[in-house]
């Protein structure tokens, strides 16, 4: 058995038996749940595939539906390169086909969030976008195009893009067609360039934007040593943001190491109340500025995997929102991503 894998060269590794030493039982288990966003690879370093998914989501929790985000996975080797990423959504529509036939609660890849590159097929990305529609069977709800700008050490620069992308004319181009097919865009940058995405959200009112990972806190670098002055700087950020009603937030992504918790770098890993009391600061602003009607949790694995387990997360997830009342914790749990991504039965297969 593998027991050390990378999920990226970006990012942490996993270590199994690291995480063994942390085993806690699911709390709420009766509490529905939608991953919001979560990804599925083949890679040799890193296989999470549908097998490895279903065993994290056994820890207990009450899953009912995922959506898959892309990942650059699955890709055909062959054709134009604009088309290829047609491979990934191929690939996730036939995961979640199969999800569907067994007899677990839980629809996996019930939405497909895929790649296309706005920037570079500009106007005439509509045909590609159909394709993907058509590709999904039912399934296809938007795009993301990750737009996050490395700092000068970063040793990743091809997981990164150049400043700028959200503004350019390419970008807007493409970007223009997705509201016509009902489709979102996900948005992934760190919390410095959320002025960008601003600026996109009012030239674009009628285009749903769902961000990514709490708007991308930095907390490594510069960042790490002035940590209260890093917060204040991401509120502020985050208040500016979700003053665009087209905007949406995603709550998670907190394990990867730029967020500077450090989480993967402790002797055990942290418990679903070393969570809780690390995150209760961020989770609730975010919540305070959107509203549950515009945030979801999302598990972010198998990257957050190297900080966590599948069942510790929402275990932290559940006790950060104890005192939340009922419907608001139906929306951030499963309603608002229901919602946005249109995740029901009646969607699935549909033409």
């Amino acid at each position: 058995m593998v027991t050390e894998v990378k999920t990226n060269s970006a990012f942490a590794p996993v270590r199994l038996p690291w995480l063994a030493l942390r085993r806690e039982v699911a709390i709420e288990p009766n509490l529905h749940l939608v991953d919001s966003h979560h990804h599925l690879w083949d890679r040799a370093e890193c296989p999470y595939l549908l097998p490895d998914f279903l065993s994290d989501v056994g820890g207990g929790h009450s899953v009912r539906d995922s959506v898959f985000v892309e990942c650059r996975s699955h890709y055909r080797r062959d054709g134009e390169r604009t088309t290829r990423s047609l491979g990934e959504t191929e690939f996730a529509a036939a995961v979640g086909e199969e999800s569907d036939k067994s007899p677990l609660p839980i629809s996996v890849c019930a939405g497909i969030v895929g790649y296309v590159d706005l920037q570079a097929l500009g106007d005439g990305v509509a045909p590609l976008l159909d394709k993907h529609m058509a590709a999904a069977r039912g399934r296809f709800r938007g795009i993301r195009n990750l737009s996050a700008t490395p700092e000068r050490t970063s040793t990743t620069p091809s997981a990164h893009q150049p400043p700028g992308l959200l503004g350019s004319k390419g970008f807007r181009e493409g970007f223009a067609h997705l509201a016509s097919r009902s489709l979102t865009f996900d948005a992934w940058m760190f919390h410095t360039q959320l002025t960008e995405l601003a600026d996109l959200a009012s030239s674009f009112p009628g285009t749903t934007i769902v961000l990514n990972h709490a708007g991308g806190p930095r907390g490594i670098g510069a960042y790490a040593e002035r940590p209260k002055e890093a917060f204040e700087e991401w509120r502020r950020a985050i208040q500016e943001i979700s003053s665009h009603s087209n905007v949406y937030l995603k709550l998670g992504g907190l394990g990867m190491p730029h967020c500077g918790f450090g989480f993967h770098e402790q002797p055990m890993p942290p418990s679903s109340e070393d969570l809780a009391a690390a995150w209760r600061p961020l989770i609730e602003t975010c919540v305070e500025k959107f509203g549950p009607t515009r945030c979801m949790f999302e598990s972010n694995f198998p990257v957050d995997k190297a900080s966590y387990s599948y069942t510790v997360l929402w275990n932290a997830f559940k006790r950060i929102t104890a005192g939340y009342s009922t419907n608001e914790r139906h929306g951030l749990f499963f309603k608002t991503a229901s919602t946005i991504y249109r995740l029901n039965a009646s969607t699935i297969g549909a033409a």
